[in-house]
């Protein structure tokens, strides 16, 4: 009885370590994955003031159906002139200045994964259109 006893708490211990294991690796997935979404959602919405910017009047401190101009002070609350954005998700940037008719915003992901690389994601705003054009997983220091 002893011995079948033994056992089983070997057993339930080497299940419960599995499990352990499994459920770290799983959340890990579900924070690269969640940071990635948040990275996104903030360039929607950025991607949204963009346009509103680019509709507005200029005399009404807009592009004029331009993006030259575009800060992202316009699009986030920092000052007049800051060339980049950081809050919990991540930090955005104006990657290609505005043009007539598009701009480029990117956003790097806050979340190192266990190979120290955070998401990437690029977006194209034009007058009626948000377009993803990159999503990869960079080195942290890149």
């Amino acid at each position: 009885m002893g011995q079948q006893q033994l056992l089983l708490i070997v057993l339930s211990v080497i299940i419960v370590g599995i499990a352990v294991v499994v459920g770290i690796q799983t959340f890990g997935t579900s924070a690269a994955a969640s940071n990635q979404e948040a990275v996104i959602n903030d360039l929607m919405n950025m991607s949204a003031r963009a346009q509103q910017y680019y509709v507005k009047p200029t005399g009404m401190g807009g592009g004029g159906n331009q993006f030259d101009g575009l800060g992202m002070h316009h699009m986030t609350p920092v000052a007049i002139g800051a060339t980049s954005y950081t809050n919990e998700n991540g930090t955005f940037t104006i990657s290609t200045a505005g043009s007539g008719d598009a701009v480029t915003l990117q956003g790097v992901g806050s979340y190192k994964d266990k190979d120290g690389q955070v998401c990437q994601v690029q977006m194209t705003i034009g007058p009626n259109s948000i377009t993803t054009t990159a999503i990869t997983k960079v080195a942290a220091g890149a």
